[in-house]
C-alpha cells in the first residue's frame, strides 16, 4: 500500500503536521475522511482533503472559490505550428484572455445559466448576477493559468484552470458566515461573568460549521453551489474554446472535472455529501486533466478501482502541492496608493523561477515567484503515491503558460 493511516485517517504522500492536525479536526462529525497527497494547510479543511457527511453540507470545505477546476482541450492543429509560432500565440492569449484583480471579460460572453437557473431568485444570488455576467470567461490570478501543451504523440492541447470568480467566491462568504452564525446559536451560552474570547482562531482552530441538507439555509447553499459550479464550467468551456478559435482550430477531445465541491455519491451501500476542497473525483474510469507547476509536466488520468481507491472514495490530487506558501516563495507585500509594494523579501528569486521555465522549455506570459516551480512538489513524485488508484494516460509537456502578471492581486482565488 502506499497510503500511511493517522489516527485511523488515510493519509497519501508525506504528511504535513498541520494539514493532518486539520484532517483530524473534521473526522469527528463525518463519515469519512481522506487526505490526498498534495496535500497542505487550508481554511478549517486541508487542501486535499475529502470529508464525507451523512445529511450534511460543508461550505468552508467547499472553500471560497467554488468549483474551481482542471479543463483540456486536444486540438487538431500540428505540434510544428504551434512550436514554431509558440511566441506570438502566448501574445495573443495574453492579450485575449482576461487575468487579474477582479477584472471584466473584454468580450461579452452570453450564457443561458443566465436565464434558467431559479438559483438566482434567491437574493444573494440575484444581486450577483451582474458581477457575474461581466465575469464570465475571465480567468484571474494566483495558481489559475491557461497552457498549451503537447503530449508524448506529439498532439497539442489547451489546458486551464479556474473557478467561479467573484461569484463563488462572494456566495461562499456569504454561507460561511451564515453558518457560522448558525453554529453559534446552537452553543451552550457561556456562563453568566464570563465574556467570549475575542482571540482571532487560527486556521488549525476552526472547526467546520455545518448546514444540514433539509434546512432551509442547507438547501439555499446547494443551489447556490450548484449554480457557481454550472458558472465555473461555462467559463473554462469559454476560454478553452477561445484559444481554439485564437489557433485557428478544432477541439477534437476534451477532458473536464472540478474540485472544491460536495457531491451526493454512493460508498459502501451509503448514501453521502462529499466535500473535495482541492481534491479531483476519480472514480474507476473517469478521466481527470490534473497540472502540475509552470515548470513541470501535467497529466491526464483515470480513476481504478481498488482497495486504496475506495479508501480515497475515488478520490485523487487536484495538482502537485505548494511545498512553501506565497509569502515564503514571493514575500510580503503591501498595496499603498494602488501600487503593490514588497515589505519583505522572498525565498525565490525571479530568475530563478524563469530559468526553471527555460529548463522545460516553455515560454511564459505573466506570473509571479509565488507561482514559480520552487514553491511546488514535483508533479510525478505526488502522483508515485496514489499509483494504487489511478492510471496516467498522457504525459503533457508545457509549450506556453498564462498566468496573472506579478503585480497582481486576486481575492478570488483559491
Amino acid at each position: 500500500m502506499t497510503v500511511e493511516f493517522i489516527q485511523g485517517v488515510p493519509v497519501w504522500g508525506d504528511p504535513l503536521d498541520n494539514a493532518v492536525a486539520q484532517i483530524l479536526n473534521c473526522a469527528g462529525e463525518a463519515e469519512a475522511v481522506a487526505l490526498m497527497a498534495d496535500h497542505h494547510l487550508g481554511y478549517s479543511v486541508p487542501i486535499g482533503g475529502v470529508v464525507a457527511y451523512r445529511d450534511k453540507l460543508n461550505p468552508a470545505g467547499v472553500g471560497y472559490d467554488i468549483a474551481c477546476g482542471n479543463k483540456a482541450v486536444r486540438l487538431d492543429i500540428p505540434a510544428s505550428e504551434v512550436k514554431s509560432n509558440i511566441h506570438p500565440i502566448m501574445d495573443s492569449v495574453w492579450r485575449t484572455i482576461s487575468f487579474g484583480i477582479g477584472r471584466k471579460n473584454k468580450e461579452r460572453v452570453d450564457h443561458q445559466l443566465f436565464d434558467d437557473d431559479p438559483a438566482w431568485d434567491l437574493p444573494v444570488a440575484h444581486n450577483l448576477k451582474k458581477l457575474a455576467a461581466e465575469q464570465l470567461g475571465t480567468v484571474g490570478s494566483g495558481n489559475h493559468y491557461v497552457d498549451i501543451f503537447e503530449d508524448e504523440k506529439g498532439r497539442i492541447w489547451v489546458g486551464v484552470h479556474f473557478g467561479s470568480r467573484g461569484l463563488g467566491h462572494r456566495l461562499a462568504t456569504h454561507f460561511m458566515k451564515a453558518a457560522d452564525r448558525e453554529r453559534v446559536g446552537q452553543q451552550e451560552p457561556a456562563p453568566t461573568g464570563k465574556k467570549r474570547s475575542r482571540r482571532r482562531r487560527s486556521a488549525l482552530d476552526v472547526v467546520p460549521s455545518l448546514l444540514a441538507i433539509d434546512s432551509d439555509l442547507g438547501q439555499e447553499y446547494l443551489a447556490c453551489m450548484q449554480l457557481a459550479g454550472r458558472y465555473a464550467y461555462a467559463g473554462r468551456n469559454w476560454v478553452c474554446q477561445r484559444v481554439a478559435d485564437l489557433l485557428g482550430a478544432a477541439i477534437v477531445e476534451e477532458i473536464h472535472n472540478h474540485h472544491n465541491f460536495a457531491w451526493k455519491e454512493e460508498h459502501n451501500g451509503d448514501t453521502l455529501w462529499v466535500t473535495r476542497k482541492g481534491a479531483t473525483p476519480a472514480f474507476p474510469g473517469q478521466k481527470g486533466f490534473v497540472g502540475g507547476s509552470m515548470g513541470d509536466i501535467s497529466v491526464i488520468l483515470e480513476g481504478v478501482d481498488s482497495e486504496e481507491g475506495r479508501m480515497a472514495l475515488y478520490s485523487t490530487v487536484h495538482g502537485a502541492g505548494r511545498l512553501m506558501s506565497r509569502t515564503q516563495a514571493a514575500g510580503r507585500f503591501r498595496f499603498r496608493k494602488g501600487r503593490k509594494v514588497q515589505v519583505k523579501a522572498g525565498q525565490i528569486h525571479r530568475d530563478q523561477m524563469l530559468d526553471s521555465v527555460r529548463r522545460i522549455g516553455a515560454t511564459l506570459r505573466g506570473a509571479g515567484t509565488d507561482e514559480a516551480p520552487q514553491a511546488y512538489k514535483r508533479l510525478p513524485d505526488v502522483l508515485k503515491h496514489h499509483r494504487n488508484t489511478i492510471r496516467i494516460l498522457l504525459t503533457l509537456k508545457p509549450l506556453g503558460v498564462a498566468m496573472a502578471g506579478e503585480n497582481e492581486y486576486d481575492p478570488y482565488r483559491d
